[in-house]
């Protein structure tokens, strides 16, 4: 079975490898080359212009050029991953993946380079010949004790800089692991023994961080293939490890473990046996990073220390130590001032980046992607995932700051907080375009009911809003399962200490809200004992009378369930005093920036009428986000060209938009691309009052809206922010069942903005 299912593992990553196109990288440009004009500016004469400045200023090269992104991942193959040295040719699969994750985790572009030179000093020129083309250099997966050779000899002579993962980039995450492992076990990086095994670049590299973390030189133990690394020893030594030699006549590992409060292991499978777990010290801290064996399995240490904390380097395990975690948002930070090199005070600054992050709240993103772990600072989990998203602002930003304040950068950030917010931007991609409507919404403090409380997604965005907002969270729900799913999840939130719990099957107010909702329904058919049932199950009703009693300011639901569900119930409730839903309103947040249409979710086939209001609150809401809104009313039926019912109703709304002489540019009815491509337009109709590309498009049914915004989330990659209700004076939000946490805290930011900041 074991062997089935490894067979059926090696097939699946060679056919990963090899289709739908053989290898995992392609290169793509930047820049149109559709026409002549494109081709004489993308190369002769144009080219000479961009050539000419650089050769006036050097720096002028990352103005110009993909340089100032561009990275540079360097190879001989004589130390690839668990496999040795095998050579160049073979160390391709991994460069190239090497080269995937800068681009997935930091957006860096990257070439890799297999280079057929074993002479460190010879590789060393080819490497320093490079500078012109890159912007850093990732060396990797060169063996020891070439690549300190490498290395130094490139920092000597390059103005860039070159960085060496294995080394820095493993010790860098080991750092951090270890400063949050000695917070867990209350001990001091100056108090404690280190018992290292592996003598090669980077567990040479880890030690010589954690003395610069506050480890005593004298209390690191250095054990290889032969024993003690002792003074006097004449075997397998190299100056780095002659570094760490101790005047001692132990020899073995067996022997030198006793009282030792961290191992690390960074050599080979089965070293730590369990009878030398047990000499550790009190609540030991066990790094067993080999791979894919680690020197001990942590349910063995766990055995003879069940106190033990524990890191490996596999994802199969708690504690996953993984460069991943360090070298895309180093190079990120570096690149962004110009750095020269990637110096002392830049690393110590990621590993307390990357520590820091362990230690807060988890991300939504993070805990979605991997569902059914449980992320909360502590034994398990002293550093964050590769895919938590927040990785890139925290650290990138500390690394950029770092640079600055020691000297080696040559394009100084003014703003880091702008800094920050631009990264978040890159990986949520809509913090950006969400930044006006929480800055709105930070003017006042609103009170967000959420109907569906005992959601993860929901506790979460609770969790999110109290860290970045000043909105009021309350949560209808059983006060025992929120409390439950939030310790599920790892957040520090709890039921009526940090948010108010309105429980459907024991609250005070109860008789007050049923008959709050008798007196409003009474003659539409609801009698006492139904408005008694509806207030102990229907938790969107409980939010609409809340909202309608002023004990909320606005309502969010429709995590599950239909949207015309919660919709009746809203319209119940606080469709009163002129206010009905007009549409609702889903904003695109697409790779060239945010489309908006309407009507997703409300009106079937609106009137014209319906329609009007739609685009009016639609150009509304627009504004909110920054943007000046530019509005096509979409049809089969083009300018006048077919009769369609779409058609005539469209033309007619166009009529009732003229009338009311409203303050934004629009036009129709028009074809989608149409809408999109200002030439198309210009070429069927010329007299078109609609200015550029449409920013917001609006249909003449659901089907048609509903269907166009699936089509670009699904294939698009679309993120939406909303639907926004429209028509309903900021009081209720329907949001859809796919919406995520994230998703959820951005509605309650449009939720959380007081009506007068938009009207």
């Amino acid at each position: 079975m074991e062997e089935q299912r490894q067979d059926k593992a090696r097939t699946s990553a060679l056919e990963y490898h090899e289709f739908p196109r053989p290898g995992k990288l392609e290169v793509r440009a930047t820049k149109p080359l559709a026409n002549g004009r494109d081709l004489s500016r993308a190369y002769s004469p144009g080219v000479a212009e961009a050539c000419l400045e650089i050769k006036e200023n050097p720096a002028d090269a990352a103005r110009y050029t993909a340089r100032g992104n561009l990275v540079a991942v360097v190879s001989n193959g004589t130390a690839v991953l668990g496999l040795g040295n095998i050579g160049p040719l073979a160390s391709k699969p991994v460069m190239e993946g090497k080269a995937v994750l800068f681009k997935k985790f930091a957006n860096i572009d990257c070439f890799d380079l297999e280079i057929a030179e074993s002479d460190p000093e010879k590789l060393a020129a080819i490497v320093q010949s490079l500078e012109p083309s890159f912007g850093a250099i990732n060396l990797e997966d060169i063996k020891a004790p070439e690549c300190f050779i490498v290395e130094k000899l490139c920092r000597e002579k390059m103005n860039i800089p070159v960085f060496h993962d294995d080394q820095h980039g493993t010790a860098i995450v080991v750092g951090a692991a270890a400063t949050n492992a000695l917070r867990v076990v209350g001990k001091k990086f100056e108090d404690i023994k280190i018992v290292s095994t592996g003598g090669g670049a980077a567990g040479i590299a880890c030690l010589n961080m954690l003395l610069k973390l506050g480890v005593k030189r004298e209390n690191v133990w250095l054990c290889d293939i032969h024993g003690l690394v002792y003074e006097g020893r004449a075997e397998d030594m190299n100056p780095q490890k002659a570094a760490y030699a101790q005047q001692s006549d132990l020899r073995t590992l067996d022997q030198v473990i006793d009282g030792a409060d961290l191992f690390l292991g960074l050599s080979g499978p089965g070293v730590l046996k369990k009878e030398m777990v047990a000499k550790m010290a009190p609540r030991p801290v066990i790094f067993a990073l080999a791979n894919p064996t680690p020197e001990i399995m942590p349910e063995e240490a766990l055995e003879v220390a069940p106190d033990a904390v524990i890191a490996t380097g596999r994802s199969d395990f708690p504690n996953q130590v993984n460069n991943v975690l360090c070298f895309p948002f180093i190079f990120r930070g570096a690149l962004d001032v110009g750095a020269t090199q990637i110096n002392d005070e830049m690393q110590l600054a990621c590993i307390e980046g990357i520590a820091a992050l362990a230690r807060a709240t988890t991300a939504a993103e993070a805990a979605a992607a991997y569902r059914g772990e449980k992320l909360t600072f502590g034994p398990e989990y002293l550093i964050p995932k590769p895919f938590d998203p927040r990785l890139i602002g925290v650290v990138s930003t500390a690394v950029a700051k770092a640079a600055m304040e020691s000297g080696v950068a040559t394009r100084p950030i003014e703003d880091l907080n702008a800094y920050k917010r631009k990264l978040d931007g890159s990986v949520f991609r809509s913090a950006l375009i969400m930044r006006p409507v929480f800055e709105a919404a930070a003017t006042a403090s609103r009170r967000i009911v959420f109907a569906e409380g005992e959601d993860e997604r929901v506790l979460r965005a609770a969790n999110a809003m109290l860290e970045e907002t000043t909105d009021v969270p309350i949560l209808i729900g059983r006060p025992e399962v929120i409390a439950a799913r939030a310790e599920r999840a790892g957040l520090p939130i709890r039921p009526d200490k940090d948010f108010e719990i309105v429980n459907p099957e024991s609250d005070s107010r109860y008789r007050e809200y049923w008959e709050t909702y008798h007196d409003l329904m009474a003659r539409r058919g609801v009698t006492p004992d139904l408005a008694r049932a509806i207030m102990r199950t229907n938790t969107t009703a409980i939010g609409a009378v809340m909202v309608h009693r002023a004990e909320g300011d606005s309502l969010i639901c429709g995590t599950f369930g239909q949207y015309s569900w919660h919709l009746n119930y809203i319209e119940q409730v606080l469709g009163r005093d002129g206010l009905y839903p007009h549409g609702a309103l889903s904003m695109m947040i697409l790779e060239d920036g945010p489309l908006f249409i309407a009507d997703t979710q409300v009106h079937n086939y609106p009137t014209p009428e319906q329609i009007a209001l739609a685009t009016i609150g639609a150009a509304r809401h627009v504004r909110r986000f920054g943007l000046i809104p530019h509005v096509a009313l979409c049809s089969h039926s083009q300018f006048g060209n077919l009769d369609t019912d779409s058609g005539k109703r469209m033309r007619a709304a166009m009529s009732i938009l003229q009338s009311r002489e409203v303050d934004f540019n629009f036009d129709g009815e028009m074809h989608i691309d149409s809408a999109l491509d200002p030439t198309i337009r210009a070429r069927i109709f010329p007299a078109s009052k609609l200015e550029g590309a449409a920013n917001v498009l609006i249909f003449a049914g659901t089907d048609a809206a509903s269907g166009v915004r699936n089509i670009l989330k699904h294939k698009a990659n679309g993120l939406e922010v909303g639907p926004i209700l429209m028509g309903m004076g900021n009081k209720a939000h329907i949001v859809t069942p796919s919406i995520t946490a994230r998703g959820l805290l951005n509605m309650s930011a449009v939720a959380g903005t007081p009506v007068a900041h938009y009207r």
